[in-house]
């Protein structure tokens, strides 16, 4: 990605940090004031949002800077971070929403459907023109940062139509309804979110990487004969780090290392791999982790 292009982006994930966090300060004022738990509900999900979009804001321009004494790596895992602060925010408010809609879809409360129309019209825009600043956009959290704002953008489509509803028909748990629907489904998203989220921070095997395959494709090389202490995590879920070590057998040559390497190289990058480190052993050598000699086991 070019540099201009890059801070491009950062450019549109800022302005759509801040429209979507003062238009939520807005829609919590609009809930209350429209007395609709659909529209707090929202507020509640762009509450959640913000905090994705500005930890978004802060890691790309975080991600500039390379790794260091304090963080070898880089910076990139401060986005799992900064998803767990998301999730936590939406998990809490989408939990207070649902207590405070199941009373009233036993005893719904009338919403005041004219405020409502004018809150939706105001979320379609400012959602609407996020998005359409974020269009064609080719980092992955600006892509993220478009699909958060595209739901809410639907969200809000789904609020107008029930608001114009309520001005011409007295139902109004519709809103408590609506508020319902719009809270487990980001409840539903966020969880399985958290769950990958998890997996990244107790360093599992990545979604898609198979150990085996890559194994295999590095014990079927030339003159390795084996494989073993092979470990792949993530550092955000999308660049991963790979481990191994290689035993190979001791009629292998400097020659014939180098070849090995080179393999090696192309293999990790058709699995993905930003970062790989792997040690090559001979037969007769004791391995430096397990202490035992190295048998192409």
């Amino acid at each position: 990605m070019s540099h201009d292009h890059h801070h491009g982006e950062l450019g549109s994930i800022k302005l759509a940090f801040f429209l979507n966090l003062g238009f939520t300060v807005l829609e919590i004022f609009g809930g209350l004031w429209t007395n609709s738990l659909a529209i707090m509900a929202d507020a509640i999900h762009d509450l959640g949002d913000s905090f994705a979009l500005g930890s978004a804001w802060f890691l790309e321009r975080l991600s500039l800077k390379k790794g260091d004494q304090l963080y070898s790596y880089g910076y990139r895992r401060f986005s799992t971070l900064g998803a767990v602060i998301s999730a936590s925010v939406l998990v809490i408010g989408s939990l207070f929403i649902l207590f405070q809609a199941v009373p009233r879809l036993i005893h719904p409360q009338q919403p005041y459907a004219p405020g409502m129309i004018v809150f939706a019209i105001i979320g379609i825009a400012v959602n609407g023109a996020a998005v359409f600043r974020l269009k064609g956009s080719s980092g992955v959290n600006a892509q993220m940062v478009a699909w958060h704002l595209l739901e809410d953008l639907l969200g809000w489509a789904a609020v107008l139509a029930i608001s114009i509803i309520l001005l011409f028909r007295d139902i109004p748990i519709l809103d408590p309804f609506l508020s319902c629907l719009i809270t487990l489904y980001v409840l539903f998203n966020v969880l399985k979110n958290l769950g990958k989220t998890f997996g990244i921070f107790m360093q599992a095997v990545p979604e898609g990487v198979d150990i085996e395959s890559i194994e295999s494709s590095l014990r079927s090389m030339d003159h390795v004969i084996g494989t073993h202490h092979t470990h792949v995590w993530s550092m955000d879920g999308i660049h991963h780090v790979l481990t191994t070590h290689v035993v190979v057998d001791d009629d292998a040559t400097k020659d014939d290392i180098l070849m090995i390497k080179g393999l090696i190289h192309d293999l990790m990058h058709s699995h993905g791999m930003d970062h790989s480190t792997v040690e090559i052993e001979y037969t007769d050598e004791v391995c430096r982790i397990s202490g035992e000699t190295c048998n192409g086991s």
